[in-house]
């Protein structure tokens, strides 16, 4: 076994540090999410505080790892005899993002279970982490059946198999410990409420720091029991500390001072729910039996704030997480009387307030008159020989209804449209490829049924061999790649229509945050297209990509198309069974280079000839409308919609149906 990095080695990364040890302290507090960049000693610090945790009792042979002084009655290993038990170290089990759920759960002999009536029951990763940590790096690209089954085992404390009416039952109780790179995208808020801490992670500036960090890397690569022994006098001090503390929890005391507290920072800061208001409680308890203090400080209450908050405090996805320190500091100050009949000033904040509204873009009158110069539609600006000019505002966003790619596919899970996967409603019945997952018993019986007496059947039971098993096929929903081409030129440079045109985009990001699929960035303007974001699962780099773009120059339509279709050939080789669907925000116009109409209109055919999915958002405004955009979704096999009709709710539905005409008519051809 490898020499894990030492915990008190880890150079900075102060609050990543304290938030583990926290729940070291205390498991109550219930675990922890480290959101940072990568190369950031994430994984380094959680993997190494399982050699700091305290060796537990278990039953002797439970392969569940009960608990002697109050065994699970329902153990499947059990019943356990009274006395006998056996110490081991504390476990740390990693879950693979690309677990199946068997992997995770367990796993039931179907076959054993028909012929023989036996539960023969293969505990899973959920067992293993009973009693202990369950680390799961890169959290947010965990497919979300395995979410599901997270989620429920986390609020009963247990974990439940089930197929076709045999079920077993164990308990499942762990310390939730998970990683995460935001850029690659979020998690969904249920899975993040059951984080109890959050922190930030970033590489330190310091030029000294990191040469440390640097050092002490090189040192245990090269030996890594010699530098493990160098600090193992330090790991025992903390590991004493840890244990110290744990025994000090009980008798802290959290006054009805610091209750009042924690209650108006979360009322404060809108935190949904009371288990924000309880994880707060837990921590700032933790914090005070970890100084060796009997009482809960206002400092504590502070810090658990920081600790808590920040990830329950974001009201949409765009929404970057944290806290204002300096309206929590008001709050704490506020509230900070002692006793029950001390209710705390009055202050015109009312216990925080609220914060000022953001005005949700520019809606001066005069900026939809703006008048565009050149046939090129290049606005006469200030900003130099290019005519850029500084990006729009993104207008409010709006709900859309739900998009969906024609016909049936294979693609990840996710929301959107149609798929075969592994979860949903059972439409058939197959023979299994590989292990089998999902059992269809009607038909494993009808497969089963004509050979009873050749097998000699003489009993009751069923005699079932492996041919007979029928593997069930289920239709639920995948996730899509839905890549977005803006035209950022001049002529789409007034700034009411760019905000409404952002805000339309962004309306969509949401939706695709919601329904779990990749996106991705293409803009073009001025001689060329760029890809301003590769398909990615992180909405938020998206919606910041979208807000910073800028505007001006000539109209590379082609370009611009072209540049998609690249995204999408590698985008295919990558992921070659998500589908995609292309949103081409324009008003239609190309200019610069030779026949840039007619070289716009080949490259939309290749869209059209591959089959892509595709809607063009028709962005052009003014009383003379040259219908371009129309032209374009023509080639492109699409349709087109109007930012108007985009702004009433309908561009979904609108896509929606489109992209229904388009499978009608490659069926039909």
């Amino acid at each position: 076994m490898s020499t894990p990095f030492p915990f008190t080695a880890v150079v900075g990364q102060d609050d990543l540090r304290l938030a583990l040890l926290l729940n070291a302290v205390s498991p109550a507090v219930g675990g922890v999410l480290v959101r940072g960049e990568k190369g950031t000693a994430k994984s380094t610090a959680v993997r190494a505080l399982s050699a700091l945790l305290p060796a537990v009792d278990v039953v002797a042979g439970c392969r569940f790892s009960c608990d002697p002084a109050a065994p699970d009655p329902a153990c499947p290993d059990g019943p356990h005899e009274p006395g006998a038990f056996e110490s081991r170290p504390s476990r740390m089990v990693e879950l693979p993002v690309g677990a199946s759920e068997d992997r995770l759960v367990g796993a039931l002999d179907i076959e054993r279970a028909l012929a023989e009536g036996v539960k023969a029951f293969e505990p899973g990763l959920l067992a293993d982490a009973h009693r202990g940590i369950l680390y799961v790096d890169e959290v947010n690209l965990l497919h979300d059946h395995l979410v599901d089954l997270l989620l429920d085992a986390a609020a009963m404390g247990a974990s439940y198999v089930e197929r076709e009416g045999v079920s077993v039952r164990h308990a499942a109780r762990f310390l939730l410990v998970g990683t995460m790179n935001p850029e690659e995208g979020e998690l969904r808020p249920q899975l993040l409420d059951r984080f109890g801490l959050t922190v930030e992670v970033a590489a330190s500036r310091e030029p000294d720091q990191r040469v440390e960090v640097v050092r002490r890397r090189l040192a245990y690569d090269d030996d890594p029991a010699g530098f493990a022994a160098r600090w193992a006098g330090d790991e025992a001090a903390v590991r004493q500390r840890i244990v110290a503390a744990r025994e000090l929890l009980p008798s802290v005391r959290l006054g009805d001072g610091a209750l009042r507290q924690i209650a108006a920072t979360c009322a404060a800061f809108e935190v949904d729910g009371m288990r924000a208001d309880i994880v707060m409680a837990r921590t700032a308890t933790a914090l005070a039996a970890w100084a060796g203090r009997t009482e809960v400080l206002a400092e504590d209450v502070r810090r658990a704030a920081l600790l808590a908050l920040p990830h329950r405090r974001r009201r949409n996805p765009f929404d970057a997480p944290g806290l204002d320190e300096d309206k929590l500091d008001q709050t704490l100050e506020e509230f900070s009387g002692e006793g029950d009949d001390d209710p705390g000033p009055e202050g015109p904040g009312g216990g925080g307030g609220q914060p000022a509204p953001d005005d949700g873009g520019p809606q001066g009158g005069d900026a939809g008159a703006r008048p565009e110069a050149g046939e090129d539609g290049e606005p006469q600006t200030s900003g130099g020989a290019s005519g850029e000019q500084a990006p729009a505002r993104a207008s409010e966003p709006f709900r859309t209804k739900a998009l969906s790619v024609p016909g049936i596919g294979e693609g990840a899970a996710g929301r959107r449209s149609r798929a075969r996967t592994e979860h949903g409603r059972t439409t058939g019945a197959r023979r299994p490829r590989g292990a089998l997952t999902k059992l269809h018993l009607a038909a494993t019986v009808q497969a089963a049924a004509p050979h009873q007496r050749a097998r000699g059947r003489s009993g009751p039971g069923l005699v079932v061999r492996r041919d007979d098993l029928r593997q069930a096929t289920r239709e639920g929903r995948e996730g899509n790649l839905v890549l977005f081409v803006v035209d950022a030129s001049g002529s789409m440079a007034a700034r009411q229509r760019m905000s409404a045109v952002k805000g339309a985009v962004l309306s969509l990001l949401l939706d695709a945050y919601q329904r779990r699929d990749k996106v991705g960035l293409v803009t073009f303007r001025g001689s060329a297209a760029d890809v301003a974001l590769p398909p990615t699962s992180s909405v938020d780099a998206a919606a910041a990509r979208l807000e910073s773009l800028p505007t001006g120059g000539r109209t590379p339509l082609a370009a611009g198309l072209l540049k998609a279709h690249d995204v999408l050939r590698v985008e295919r080789l990558r992921d070659p069974a998500r589908r995609a669907l292309v949103v081409v925000v324009t008003d239609g116009r190309a200019t610069g280079g030779p026949e840039p109409v007619a070289l716009a209109g080949r490259a939309a055919r290749l869209f059209a000839a591959e089959g892509v999915a595709s809607v063009v958002v028709d962005c052009e405004s003014g009383p003379v409308r040259l219908g371009l955009a129309g032209q374009l979704a023509g080639e492109l096999g699409g349709t087109a919609v109007t930012l108007d009709e985009l702004r009433a709710d309908s561009i979904a539905g609108l896509v929606k149906d489109v992209q229904n005409v388009q499978g009608r008519s490659r069926r039909a051809a």
